[in-house]
């Protein structure tokens, strides 16, 4: 059965990649443009499922210290009277746990998966299709040799890209996720009334330009950073395999763990440079929505103006540290988040190409 479907597939995918035409009414240079999209659009939604499963304790974890309000520095605790719900990596695992069960650390996840594989989905597919553009080739080899900086402006257009088509699913999983025991909204349909009802359709996509002021250097620092990772390990592994006695026919190529290791370094550095952006969005997100008071203050409806108005409160209000707030649940998730898609994106790339060519 599965290998009638992946023939079905190459047939129609073969077919219609010798009749697509693109925007400007010419025709596709090369006839496997269209396969080529489906492989990456299939092998970033696979790879971000799998990563969003594994992370998720995290992600959870990070979303609560995000939206509270209250001070978690040591310092700041002793001169404040607003005691946090949440406070330190481990006592916050053990305290939901112990309220909200396992179940707990997976707190909208379902958002969260729907929004997870049409971003990487997009991401990934509009990431080839810029590399390919830019470097007059659609195969791996050459994007290789693109400069750096293509690199990083690559990696910008993508997420900016998979950040629009994906953004209500991110907010609808912050709601969810950050809303604790009991529950205000037992699930995603009535989270998704309660923010059309209060802020109306835009409310959707309410931080969506923090969101995207923060995806343009944290795409670009990720996927940059990654392949500019890959060169150094590619060039380590062809002088090293050169000069070993050993090898016959030295080779650059990367293995799984090498990539695991790239993807590691790279999700870790885009993190640190961008964490306090995504704390401003997070409080955007969760603005005006009810929370159970054991959590502590809410963020009331249009406490911040705009990005900067944002920041500058929560420094204010909470000091450098509140711009950080999550950040070791934050960069414990990135990294292997990080390591995990990259190394599930070109395991499934290999596997698809290999099944539907």
């Amino acid at each position: 059965m599965q290998l009638c479907v992946l023939d079905v597939v190459d047939t129609m995918i073969s077919g219609y990649s010798k009749e697509l035409v693109i925007m400007s009414g010419t025709e596709l240079d090369e006839p496997g443009q269209l396969k080529r999209a489906v492989i990456d659009a299939s092998a970033g939604g696979v790879a971000g499922a799998i990563s969003r499963m594994v992370t998720s304790p995290l992600d959870v974890i990070k979303i609560r210290f995000q939206v509270q309000l209250e001070p978690t520095a040591t310092w700041a605790l002793k001169d404040s009277q607003l005691k946090p719900k949440y406070n330190g990596l481990f006592r916050t695992t053990k305290d939901i746990f112990r309220e909200e069960g396992l179940s707990g650390f997976w707190r909208g996840n379902v958002p969260a998966l729907l929004m997870v594989v049409p971003y990487t989905s997009i991401q990934f597919a509009v990431l080839h299709k810029v590399k390919s553009f830019a470097a007059g080739s659609s195969k791996a080899e050459n994007h290789a040799q693109l400069s750096p900086y293509l690199s990083y402006i690559s990696g910008a257009l993508a997420g900016c890209a998979a950040t629009v088509g994906s953004y209500p699913f991110d907010l609808l999983r912050t709601v969810l996720a950050s809303q604790g025991e009991p529950k205000v909204y037992p699930n995603m349909r009535s989270a998704f009334l309660s923010i059309v009802q209060t802020r109306g359709i835009k409310g959707l996509y309410a931080g969506l330009s923090p969101t995207l002021i923060e995806i343009i250097p944290y795409a670009g620092l990720q996927f940059g950073t990654y392949d500019t990772f890959k060169r150094w390990s590619m060039v380590y592994n062809k002088r090293y395999r050169s000069s070993s006695s050993s090898s016959t026919n030295p080779s650059d190529s990367l293995s799984s763990f090498q990539l695991f290791l790239c993807g590691l370094a790279s999700g870790t550095v885009s993190k640190l440079v961008c964490h306090p952006l995504d704390v401003v969005k997070k409080r955007f997100q969760v603005e005006g929505l009810q929370r159970h008071p054991k959590y502590g203050a809410r963020v009331e409806l249009n406490a911040y103006k705009n990005m900067f108005d944002g920041l500058g409160q929560i420094l204010r209000s909470e000091g450098w540290h509140g711009l950080y707030k999550g950040i070791v649940p934050s960069t414990i998730k990135a990294a292997p988040a990080g390591a995990v898609t990259f190394v599930a994106y070109e395991l499934a790339s290999d596997w698809f190409e290999a099944n539907l060519t």
